[in-house]
């Protein structure tokens, strides 16, 4: 899955710390795509989050907001985006030294229309939407105020995951840069 989505463009992967192996994983692709950043996700405990790093993690996501695991990736100079839903959660990130706030779940509350309404007031802290996400809806969010967007199950179908059809995750990839692309592009024009 990985090698598919860097062979589209996509430079960074985020390997899901339930999946079979993750600190092995992490390794391996670190070997095997130097040019790419690997990095951990759904981080909950403290142990978690030096495994990851001790493996070679490059940055971590958590679902949740927890300060301790903050300070443990911060103090090893590792970003550490978190994961958080309400205003105060996320300010409660930020302010624990979070590189960034992952929202979870996103389409839950409103899609890119709620990554739009906290703007105003929390406009300085970047915002990371997901769960919900789509290769399709990309440019929504990122016009909505989005730093980047993560996505899984859009961009990897299980159907196509589960039949091998490698070239199918290579192409959504693609698409998905294409669409950054072109958002970078309408930006810089303005």
């Amino acid at each position: 899955m990985a090698r598919a989505v860097v062979a589209g463009g996509i430079q960074h992967v985020e390997i899901t710390w339930n999946s079979d192996r993750p600190a092995e994983l992490i390794q391996q692709l670190r070997q095997e795509l130097p040019q790419s950043l690997i990095g951990a996700g759904t981080l909950l405990t403290i142990d978690q989050v030096q495994t990851a790093i001790a493996a070679g993690a490059q940055y971590l996501f958590t679902p949740h907001v927890h300060p301790k695991l903050i300070h443990t990736a911060v103090a090893q100079d590792v970003p550490l985006v978190a994961g958080a839903l309400t205003p105060t959660e996320i300010v409660t990130a930020w302010q624990a030294g979070a590189t960034g706030v992952k929202i979870f779940p996103v389409q839950a509350v409103g899609g890119a229309d709620y990554v739009r309404s906290l703007q105003g007031p929390l406009g300085h802290i970047p915002l990371i939407p997901t769960g919900g996400v789509t290769v399709q809806n990309t440019l929504e969010f990122l016009q909505a105020g989005a730093i980047a967007v993560g996505l899984s199950g859009d961009l990897f179908p299980p159907s196509a995951v589960q039949a091998n059809h490698w070239d199918t995750i290579t192409q959504r990839a693609t698409t998905l840069l294409a669409n950054l692309q072109q958002f970078v592009r309408s930006s810089q024009e303005k």
